[in-house]
């Protein structure tokens, strides 16, 4: 075993800042611990030290990263302390992996996880499972939810996948109010019992009442063809037409949201609880993204042109969105229907390539427009605000990536993923503890919607796409 190596500066945030450096080796087994002053934009930690330890071994990688709050301590007594966890870290590396737990082992066996652990039964499996109060305790978001069924489906794993699409097909037809073939946005995590699907909420100490949120309780178009391409993705020839049929009554709900304003396209559903919700007349590339593939799809399984008409309406819209001069996709239209929403999102430019047919080559630059300015920490953020990687964007990068045949980028970024790997083997959202996507709260336009460093489903779930190479708009392992 050696220790002692030094370097002058450790890298991070970006920006070269003073630091050390320590080697240790055993064998083929090797460890690098850093320490340095944390330099992160916004001033998450600009008085902490930091340990980052990473070690290799010849079965597998580790990373880990410990935050210190030294105050006026000497740095020689955290040096001490980087010795002890040096030589604990050199120890676990020469260990063999079965003695090791696995949860980690891939992101399809995390999924596969949470289905086996729960009871029998249709399924909705919570967004943020760590969260014990407020809104999003509880919460299994429909997309979420619908992309974790179809990377279980990718994942080889379709009889678990038919859980949650059970699921959503009980949703569909036990709503405490709706009976027109709409979703709700969210649901009570767990397993789906009599009577009316349950919704999300919270209890409210200062209203000393139970709360439901709003968005929650209304329906996104987007989500609802999310919820099509998860059921299409489920169905086969053993399952008869019943998730087949469960599609198309969503496909006709949303159909009544077709728009003739400015470039045509789908608006954005119902917001707020019933019997009045109101209705969104913003236009969004992403919806119309998911809704070309999703009624694509839904026309090749029954055969129906009229599905393919519609879908047509939902690409001519994204296609619209092209904006030539920054070679990117608008995120949409404003209430308006006509003028495009300027804001840079990653999705938007990822997922029109993968979802519609020859859109991975005309929009080719969309993909530098994201490296160059969406790009940060080896992965991608959700915008261009950089304030720290977002695991499911860089999920969907990585799986595009993948299905171009840029095999060596996509593993770069999927090992970005797995770094942010939490305890129970789930994936954290981000690695800011907030970040910022451009745009501002639908409950609350005063503040800002945000990404937090908790776990959640939908990051899990688009690692799970990425590693098997699985397209959730085509439902195959190829582009359109």
């Amino acid at each position: 075993m050696i220790l002692g190596q030094r370097a002058n500066s450790a890298l991070i945030c970006d920006r070269q800042i003073g630091g050390m450096s320590l080697v240790g080796q055993s064998g083929k087994n090797s460890v690098r611990v850093y320490v340095f002053r944390c330099a992160h934009k916004l001033g998450h930690c600009l008085t902490e030290l930091a340990l980052r330890v990473c070690a290799t071994s010849r079965h597998r990688r580790w990373v880990y990263r410990i935050i210190v709050h030294p105050g006026e301590q000497q740095v020689a007594r955290i040096e001490t302390f980087v010795w002890i966890v040096t030589t604990f870290i050199i120890i676990m590396a020469a260990t063999p992996p079965r003695a090791l737990a696995t949860p980690e082992a891939s992101a399809c066996g995390y999924l596969a996880g949470l289905i086996d652990k729960a009871p029998p039964g249709p399924l909705f499996l919570p967004s943020y499972p760590t969260v014990e109060s407020g809104p999003l305790h509880g919460a299994a978001y429909l997309y979420d939810n619908a992309v974790a069924a179809i990377a279980l489906v990718g994942c080889g794993e379709r009889d678990k996948a038919r859980r949650i699409g059970a699921a959503i097909l009980w949703a569909i037809d036990n709503d405490r109010t709706w009976h027109d073939g709409r979703l709700r946005n969210a649901y009570a995590a767990g397993v789906v019992a009599s009577g009316s699907a349950k919704l999300p909420g919270w209890w409210d100490n200062t209203q000393n009442k139970w709360l439901e949120d709003r968005y929650q309780v209304g329906s996104d178009v987007g989500n609802m063809a999310w919820a099509m391409l998860a059921l299409l993705s489920i169905d086969d020839v053993n399952t008869g037409s019943r998730f087949r049929d469960g599609a198309a009554r969503l496909g006709a709900w949303v159909a009544q949201w077709a728009d003739t304003r400015g470039t045509g396209g789908f608006t954005g559903g119902t917001f707020g609880h019933e019997p009045t919700p109101e209705v969104r007349t913003w236009k969004s590339t992403e919806h119309n993204t998911d809704l070309a593939a999703a009624f694509g799809l839904l026309a090749i399984r029954t055969g129906d042109s009229r599905w393919r008409d519609k879908a047509t309406v939902a690409e001519y819209f994204v296609n619209t969105m092209w904006d030539p001069a920054c070679a990117c996709f608008a995120a949409g239209t404003a209430e308006d229907g006509v003028t495009h929403n300027p804001i840079l999102a990653l999705d938007a430019q990822v997922w029109p390539l993968m979802a519609l047919p020859g859109a991975a080559e005309k929009f080719a630059s969309a993909i530098t427009t994201a490296e160059q300015r969406m790009s940060v920490d080896e992965g991608f953020s959700y915008g261009e605000d950089r304030d720290g990687v977002w695991t499911e964007g860089t999920g969907q990068m990585a799986l595009l990536l993948k299905l171009l045949g840029r095999t060596g980028r996509a593993k770069s970024l999927i090992a970005v993923i797995e770094s942010q790997r939490s305890p129970d083997g789930g994936l954290y959202a981000t690695t800011a503890r907030e970040l910022p996507t451009g745009f501002v709260l639908d409950t609350d336009p005063t503040k800002p919607r945000l990404y937090f460093r908790l776990p959640h489903l939908g990051a899990a779930s688009w690692a799970a796409l990425a590693e098997r190479g699985f397209n959730p708009f085509t439902v195959t392992k190829g582009l359109p």
